[in-house]
């Protein structure tokens, strides 16, 4: 139904369909090697990018959930104060703030102002996944970890997070989607990313609607991988406990 609604709606604007030129921008064979083509090589920048943001921003979030959990007044402070900032403005706002101002004076390059963007906007909200995770644990696990003789850090290490992350998965699963969603805007500071080049193509050839729905079922690709990935994950936890 989609597709016959986009049909009808190209042929009033006399759009004339070339999917057959789209190949070439994902890859080619020179003599028998293959050759990746730009759509490709922009997929790779994204994958780079994401990773790396998803890392960091889970350590972000672990950090600020428990200085969040934490007994301490100015941690509590510190941890709400960032993450109130972070979760209510703009990740384009933060991007340009990075990139423009703070990279310039600490001389770091448009790849990592990306990836510290991402990573503190999203840390911001996988800090409250994870508290819910650990406050989702019951008080008993806690109560028998002290009577073991477990200090805290290592009730957190061996008994809490471990079941707190059984728990949030599906969420940080989420979470995770979201970033390479959000790592589109990655194009707006002139990284070649996925989005960028699909610009830079649609430039250079007008095919407009062809590589825009191409870069989206890629797009479409990664996340639907990540989500059986994680689910299987899920599963053989699931299975374990």
């Amino acid at each position: 139904m989609i597709f016959l609604v986009l049909a009808r709606g190209t042929e009033r604007l006399g759009y004339n369909w070339q999917f057959y030129r789209v190949g070439r921008y994902l890859f080619s064979w020179d003599s028998g090697r293959f050759m990746a083509g730009p759509l490709l090589d922009g997929l790779l920048v994204t994958l780079k990018i994401s990773l790396f943001s998803l890392l960091l921003s889970f350590v972000i979030g672990l950090a600020t959930a428990l200085l969040r959990l934490s007994s301490s007044f100015t941690g509590r402070l510190v941890a709400r104060s960032y993450m109130e900032l972070v979760r209510n403005t703009p990740l384009l706002i933060q991007l340009f703030l990075i990139y423009f101002v703070a990279a310039p004076i600490f001389k770091i390059s448009a790849f990592l102002s990306a990836v510290l963007a991402l990573s503190l906007f999203e840390g911001a909200y996988t800090s409250e996944i994870i508290r819910a995770g650990v406050l989702s644990v019951g008080r008993g696990q806690w109560e028998a970890s002290y009577s073991l003789g477990l200090n805290t850090f290592s009730t957190y290490r061996h008994v809490v997070l471990p079941q707190a992350l059984k728990n949030v998965l599906p969420p940080l699963t989420s979470q995770a989607i979201s970033l390479i969603k959000d790592s589109a805007l990655v194009s707006t500071i002139a990284i070649y990313d996925l989005t960028m080049q699909g610009q830079a193509i649609v430039a250079d050839t007008f095919l407009t609607f062809e590589i825009w729905f191409t870069v989206a079922g890629i797009y479409l690709a990664v996340t639907l991988s990540l989500s059986v990935l994680v689910h299987g994950m899920e599963k053989r936890m699931n299975a374990a406990y």
